[in-house]
C-alpha cells in the first residue's frame, strides 16, 4: 500500500469516527496514560538540589589545646581577666576563670599578658573576585552587564590563589563573606568561607552556610546604567527596577507551586522553565538567602525597607551605611544589623554625611552593628578599626566598652551572615575559631600572634610552617634560574 493510499484511509476513518461521536454526543476516547509523570532532572528543578556545588571543606588537622592566664573577651559582655579555653576536637570544650579545669593531656599555651578572642569576621570582602594583584584579567567581581543578576554566584568568581587571604589570617581574619560588587540593582549571590589554604573554592565553603544575595541601592547602579542610556539613572529607576525583580519572582514561585500541587494530584503537568536569577530572588521570598544591601544613605535605607515589607522579604544587613546614626532607632525596631568602616566618610556624594561616630551612635540607640573591610588592606586590621569606631563614640560621652565593641567583628557578622550558631563568640560548643593576640586587640601595637580555626593552628607570627602562602606567591620553579 502506498504511503498517499494509507494516508486517505486513516483521515476517511478519523472522519467517520468523528462524525459518529457527534451524532451520539460522545468524546472520542483518549488514549490510556502512560502512568504517573517521571521526575524532571535534578538540573531542572530548582528544589532537586539547593546547592549544587557543595562545600568538600575538612578541617585542618588539630590537637587538644589550652591557653591560660589571657585575658578573653567572649563577645557575650565578657570580660575574664587571666581566663582559660580549652579547644578540643575542633570545637570550644570550656571558656572560664583561673580556675577552669584543664583536661590531662592538652598542650597549654602560655597567654600572661596577652589576649583571646573569637575569630574575626568579615562580612563584607571581595578577596578572591578582586584578588591582588589587581588586574583586568582578575577583576571579576561584577556582571555589569544588566541591572538586575540574580543569577550569578560570587563562588565562581573567587581565586582560592588570592594572597590576600593569607594576609587576612595574619590579621586574625577566620570567615569572610565574599560579595559581588555593587554595580548592579541585584548583583547576585554571595558567599561564606573558610580562611584556609585551598586550591579550590569548594574546599573554603563554609559548610552549612546561607547564601546572601547583594543588592544596591544608591549611585552606583544609576551611575553604571545612566552612563549606558538606559533605566536605572535615577533613584526611581532604581526602585522601579527592585519592584520588577521581586513581581517577577513571585510569578515565578506561583508557576512552581501550581506544578507541584498537580503532581502531587497525580495530574499530568509540564514544568516551568527554571531560571537561575529567579531561583535566587525566589530563596529570598521564602527566607532561605539572606539579603545583603549596599546603601550608604538614611532615606535609602528606609525605601529598602518599605520594598521589603512590600514583598514580604526581611533585609540581613544594610552594607557601608554611612548615615545609619540617622536612623539607629528604626534599624533596632527593624531588627537589621548594618555594616561600616570607621571613618570612610565624604568619598562621593552619597557618603557625604558620614561621620566618625557613626557605628556607636546607632549602637546606642540598639541598633546591631558591624565594622567590615570591602578593602584587601583593611581586612587585615579589623581590630583596629572597630578600635578607631568605639573611640570616635567615647569622644563624644557614649561610653563603649571593648567587651561591647569586639562584637562588631565578632558575632555582630556572625548574626547577619546566618553563622552565629555556629561561630562568632567563645562559647562551649561552638567552632574553635579563636585568636591569641600579643597585647590588647583594641591597641595599635597589638598582632595577632596564634589563629585556629576549627581548633586548627593556621597562623603563627614565629613559626613559618604555618604562615601558609598561596602558589600564587611561590612563583614557577626554576623561573631565573642560570642555565650555563
Amino acid at each position: 500500500m502506498t504511503s498517499r493510499i494509507r494516508a486517505v484511509l486513516t483521515a476517511t476513518v478519523t472522519a467517520a469516527l468523528l462524525a459518529a461521536c457527534a451524532s451520539t454526543g460522545a468524546t472520542p476516547a483518549r488514549p490510556a496514560s502512560s502512568g504517573p509523570a517521571k521526575p524532571i532532572p535534578t538540573g531542572l528543578d530548582p528544589a532537586a538540589r539547593p546547592d549544587p556545588f557543595p562545600s568538600t571543606y575538612a578541617a585542618l588537622p588539630s590537637r587538644p589545646t589550652a591557653i591560660r592566664g589571657a585575658t578573653i573577651l567572649t563577645a557575650t559582655g565578657q570580660v575574664i581577666p587571666g581566663g582559660v579555653i580549652v579547644l578540643s576536637g575542633g570545637r570550644i570544650l570550656a571558656v572560664g576563670g583561673p580556675d577552669t579545669p584543664i583536661p590531662e593531656g592538652v598542650t597549654v599555651i602560655d597567654g600572661t599578658g596577652k589576649w583571646v578572642t573569637p575569630g574575626i569576621i568579615d562580612a563584607h570582602s571581595h578577596l578572591g573576585v578582586y584578588p591582588s594583584p589587581s588586574v583586568p584579567s582578575r577583576s571579576d567581581g561584577n556582571e555589569a552587564i544588566d541591572p538586575v543578576t540574580a543569577n550569578v554566584w560570587a563562588e565562581h568568581s573567587i581565586w582560592p590563589q588570592d594572597p590576600g587571604f593569607n594576609r587576612a589570617r595574619a590579621g586574625g581574619v577566620t570567615t569572610l563573606q565574599i560579595l559581588p560588587g555593587s554595580a548592579n540593582l541585584i548583583g547576585g549571590r554571595s558567599v561564606t568561607v573558610r580562611n584556609v589554604p585551598s586550591v579550590t573554592m569548594q574546599g573554603m565553603k563554609f559548610p552549612g552556610a546561607p547564601y546572601g544575595m547583594k543588592m544596591a541601592c544608591g549611585e552606583n547602579p544609576k551611575r553604571v546604567y545612566g552612563g549606558k542610556s538606559r533605566a536605572p539613572s535615577t533613584p526611581m529607576g532604581n526602585v522601579a527596577g527592585y519592584r520588577r525583580a521581586w513581581i517577577d519572582a513571585a510569578e515565578y514561585g506561583r508557576k512552581w507551586d501550581d506544578y507541584r500541587a498537580k503532581i502531587e494530584k497525580g495530574e499530568k503537568a509540564d514544568p516551568p522553565k527554571r531560571d537561575l536569577g529567579l531561583d535566587t530572588l525566589l530563596g529570598v521570598l521564602r527566607g532561605e538567602i539572606l539579603v545583603q544591601n549596599h546603601c550608604y544613605r538614611a532615606d535609602e535605607m528606609a525605601v529598602m525597607i518599605d520594598i521589603a515589607k512590600e514583598f514580604g522579604y526581611r533585609i540581613s544587613m544594610f552594607h557601608h551605611a554611612s548615615e545609619a546614626y540617622k536612623i539607629g532607632p528604626l534599624l533596632a525596631k527593624e531588627g537589621i544589623c548594618f555594616a561600616t568602616w570607621a571613618d570612610w566618610q565624604g568619598f562621593k556624594m552619597e557618603a557625604f554625611d558620614g561621620i566618625e561616630a557613626n557605628a556607636a551612635i546607632a549602637f546606642r540607640a540598639g541598633a546591631c552593628t558591624v565594622i567590615h573591610s570591602d578593602d584587601p588592606t583593611i581586612t587585615q586590621r579589623l581590630n583596629q578599626e572597630a578600635a578607631i569606631a568605639m573611640a570616635a563614640g567615647n569622644r563624644i560621652g557614649l561610653k563603649i566598652t571593648e567587651a561591647e565593641a569586639i562584637a562588631w567583628i565578632t558575632l555582630n557578622p556572625a548574626r547577619a551572615m546566618g553563622i552565629d550558631g555556629q561561630t562568632g563568640s567563645l562559647v562551649a560548643g561552638k567552632r574553635a575559631d579563636v585568636v591569641l593576640w600579643s597585647a590588647n586587640p583594641f591597641s595599635i601595637y597589638a598582632q595577632a600572634d596564634q589563629v585556629f580555626i576549627d581548633g586548627a593552628l593556621v597562623y603563627d607570627r614565629r613559626d613559618p610552617r604555618f604562615q601558609p602562602k598561596s602558589d600564587f606567591e611561590l612563583g614557577q620553579p626554576g623561573e631565573g634560574a642560570f642555565h650555563p
